[in-house]
């Protein structure tokens, strides 16, 4: 046998407990062909001296948005003044929609409101989004178009769905080109493959045919899609396959490829922290707001149970407590209903957690898709809208792993930092950028934190047959970094030097 590719010289962490440590590794048509003595003395075509480098196993996030991610709108992140805002806005090039996207409200010195827009616009529509993705600021043109919404232009949840589909479409050149920015920036991260958190309907899609753009685009990563629950529709299925609603063809959960596959269908029971509408069974701190759900509970359950019948796995958009509640009362129904025991329905972003809502989620077998980065960026603020009590059980981490639950890694990419390494770093050691200590008892080791976007992600997938392991015999994804973040006192600046999927270096660090 002939390799096609022989790494030598490197420090492999396989994530594979039955040889956690490799220093060759053998690839051959994509595929780890096997480790240290299995494949030193096989010839390969090539042959490539790692110069101790440390490999791992490709990350995958489990939630994250690349369309989105991509799309070239006015960045007006940081900006802290409505004067500031309104200048970068002004002379929008086209003669369209004007776009922006990184609206903070939190930080501004007074909110922007449909008015001030209408200064600039100059008779287009002004759509501003607000960072969390749950909100944002349109001005009066748009606000014309949404007579039954009473509004000083500031939108959230389903009002903001309402103005967002004004604008959809985007084109499928636009999403292709949008697609493919995106992924260069997650291999230049060590990210190998990306589950893309909604497509075709919903808050974050980008168009009803959004699924032809991934086809279209052939990126240089492995890919995932969730299909909104707001494209089921009722289908005149034969009773005994107890189907009431889905997808066209009855596709589900599985159907594809290991390069492009259809992954969970995405259900949103709440909103977002930032945006103060996560649903929560108390008030944020210091207000009578506990947000809302995002439909009725009879709506979301019936949602969920009909997803569940239909043999999809679930993902359920779950932040606040009261929504996890909604969320769990609802997939313990479907499970009574027609039993499936690898059903492995997940929560994104299961955000804040009660103690006694862990048990529930470990026997259900439930998988918490987490933003471990979300709390770097943005938990100072999030420790104080929900106060000393509830600050120490936000996305948590060695209390998910305690009750035996497994734990995927994920970003949410745009909302906050997309690299993997950041989050690994904020999970073993728990601190905002601020420095503060955020639930210091749920911090993990450096290990766990790689798991959690190694095999966590892939389990969480539906991959883990494939990948999140240097394992002989499944896909060589692999990313090479500059150090050990076991041993490094700086996870978050560890150098990627290079990206490979399926045996060929997708990115390599100019050196």
């Amino acid at each position: 046998m002939k390799l096609d590719l022989k790494l030598t010289a490197c420090r492999a962490i396989t994530m594979d407990p039955a040889r956690p440590a490799a220093h060759t590794i053998g690839i051959w048509q994509g595929r780890v062909a096997g480790l240290d003595e299995q494949v030193e003395d096989l010839p390969a075509a090539e042959t490539v001296d790692l110069g101790n480098a440390v490999v791992l196993p490709g990350f995958i996030d489990a939630h994250t948005h690349l369309a989105w991610n991509g799309r070239r709108t006015i960045d007006i992140t940081g900006l802290t003044a409505v004067t500031q805002i309104l200048d970068r806005l002004a002379n929008a090039p086209g003669t369209g929609w004007i776009e922006a996207s990184g609206y903070d409200r939190r930080i501004m010195d007074r909110l922007l409101t449909a008015l001030d827009l209408d200064r600039i616009s100059d008779g287009r529509p002004v759509y501003v989004a607000d960072l969390s993705g749950h909100a944002c600021v349109v001005n009066s043109l748009v606000l014309k178009q949404l007579p039954e919404i009473t509004s000083d232009g500031w939108l959230t949840e389903n009002e903001q769905l309402a103005a967002r589909t004004l604008r959809l479409p985007y084109s499928l050149d636009e999403i292709t080109a949008e697609l493919h920015a995106s992924a260069r920036q997650v291999l230049s991260e060590g990210v190998t493959m990306c589950a893309e958190a909604g497509i075709g309907a919903g808050l974050i899609a980008s168009s009803p045919l959004e699924a032809a753009a991934y086809q279209r685009a052939q990126l240089p990563i492995r890919v995932q899609l969730m299909v909104s629950a707001h494209v089921l529709h009722d289908v005149a299925a034969d009773p005994s396959d107890g189907i009431p609603r889905a997808i066209d063809l009855g596709l589900h959960t599985g159907f594809g490829s290991d390069v492009l596959s259809i992954g969970a269908l995405k259900l949103w029971t709440d909103g977002g922290m930032m945006a103060r509408t996560a649903a929560l069974s108390e008030p944020y701190l210091g207000s009578d707001n506990a947000g809302r759900l995002a439909e009725s509970e009879e709506f979301l359950r019936a949602a969920i149970i009909d997803g569940h019948h239909a043999g999809w796995q679930l993902a359920i958009h779950a932040i606040g407590d009261r929504a996890i509640d909604v969320t769990l009362d609802a997939v313990q129904e479907a499970q009574r209903q027609r039993p499936r025991t690898d059903a492995r329905h997940r929560i994104e972003h299961c955000g804040l957690v009660r103690p006694g809502q862990l048990s529930r989620i470990a026997s259900l077998g439930m998988v918490p898709v987490v933003q471990p980065t979300f709390l770097w960026s943005y938990g100072d603020d999030y420790s104080e809208i929900m106060g000393e009590t509830r600050a120490p059980w936000m996305y948590r981490g060695r209390s998910f792993l305690d009750h035996g639950i497994t734990v995927a890694g994920s970003s949410d990419r745009p909302v906050a930092d997309g690299a993997p390494l950041r989050a690994i770093e904020f999970m073993a050691r728990r601190r905002s950028s601020s420095g503060r200590a955020i639930g210091p008892d749920e911090a993990i080791t450096v290990e766990e934190a790689i798991h959690a976007y190694t095999l966590g992600s892939a389990y969480a997938c539906r991959k883990e047959h494939v990948l999140g392991s240097l394992t002989p015999g499944k896909l060589a994804d692999l990313v090479v970094l500059g150090d050990d973040p076991r041993t490094s006192d700086a996870i978050a600046e560890i150098p990627v030097l290079a990206t490979m999927v399926g045996g060929s270096f997708s990115f390599q660090r100019a050196s």
